[in-house]
């Protein structure tokens, strides 16, 4: 059955059934779409998305791009998750897919191919076939970062949940109410909280103003900013994207320091918590938790973690599937 799936690379011309596929599709994001992928200057990656098609039809997209000269297939590149985004498709049909994956990527004589799907409950629909079928073909582990998201299913009751410390920092933030916490359109002084926040740490951040700038131009019904003040003083906020009607992801939650003991972070926590509860979404996603200067770049931030175990979060796999040509000869 693969020679009847067709691989073909994604052109302009592809945008909007594309978009449109991803919008309708078991597990689309934000990230897997091209009104997302076009914030990026045109010479900044070597997009490389590919169309999966039976009969004319398609059955799978994959963004992605290459790297070292053409040799190596990303997907993602220039987003948080990539992989195969598909329907509620059998095995068979998932396993066809991949090896028709596998079959264009000899013919292109990659080296290497590195897939990062979303953790599962971006999807609509419970379903892994695609990754067992990348595992039955001898895709391999590359890394497993830790991430946490938040199970929305105790809709207004999600207070109670959060452990004894958030809960009663939450009340006394919301009754003191010495700081307040408001949607904005405000991206600059959130971007400058931002720069300031990340030099602490010698980071930079993954978006420039500029990035931020497009992404609202060009899918602003998946950004929601919240900006905290004390008076007229902002003091944090969090940039919050709506990758699709299941997930909210907190990507940046920022504060300025020297208001830390006004505990910004926690009123921003249950803003968000609420404001997904509200708005029908199944999981807020609070990110990753790594060591970033670590030697092993699979180090845990236990403090980190454990800060983002107070407003009742589990950890999810982010895993980054690795398959390696070379080894078929």
């Amino acid at each position: 059955m693969t020679s009847e799936i067709s691989v073909r690379p994604y052109t302009p011309a592809d945008a909007e059934s594309w978009d449109s596929f991803v919008d309708s599709a078991m597990n689309g994001t934000m990230f897997h779409k091209q009104a997302f992928l076009a914030y990026h200057a045109p010479d900044r990656f070597a997009f490389h998305h590919l169309i999966f098609e039976l009969s004319g039809t398609i059955v799978a997209v994959l963004p992605g791009g290459l790297t070292e000269n053409g040799t190596k297939f990303w997907s993602p590149v220039g987003a948080s998750y990539g992989s195969f985004v598909t329907n509620d498709v059998s095995y068979e049909m998932s396993q066809n897919i991949v090896d028709a994956f596998l079959e264009y990527g000899r013919g292109q004589q990659w080296t290497d191919a590195y897939i990062i799907p979303p953790p599962v409950v971006y999807a609509g629909e419970f379903n892994q076939h695609i990754e067992y079928a990348m595992l039955y073909r001898k895709f391999g582990f590359e890394l497993h970062y830790i991430s946490h998201a938040i199970d929305l299913k105790h809709g207004a009751d999600y207070l109670r949940h959060f452990d004894k410390t958030a809960r009663k920092t939450v009340r006394k933030v919301r009754r003191e109410q010495l700081i307040r916490i408001e949607e904005s359109e405000d991206y600059d002084t959130f971007y400058d909280i931002l720069l300031e926040n990340k030099s602490k740490h010698n980071a930079t951040p993954t978006h420039s103003r500029e990035d931020l700038e497009k992404l609202r131009q060009l899918t602003p019904q998946h950004l929601k900013l919240f900006l905290v003040y004390y008076g007229d003083i902002a003091i944090g906020g969090s940039l919050l994207f709506l990758c699709n009607n299941r997930v909210v992801l907190c990507f940046y939650n920022m504060l300025r320091y020297e208001y830390e003991h006004l505990k910004p972070i926690y009123l921003i926590m249950d803003e968000t918590v609420r404001w997904a509860t509200e708005n029908n979404y199944a999981w807020v996603d609070i990110g990753v938790s790594q060591v970033p200067t670590a030697e092993d770049p699979m180090t845990p931030a236990l403090s980190l973690i454990k800060f983002k175990e107070r407003f009742n979060s589990r950890g999810l796999l982010r895993t980054t599937y690795h398959y390696r040509f070379a080894d078929e000869s």
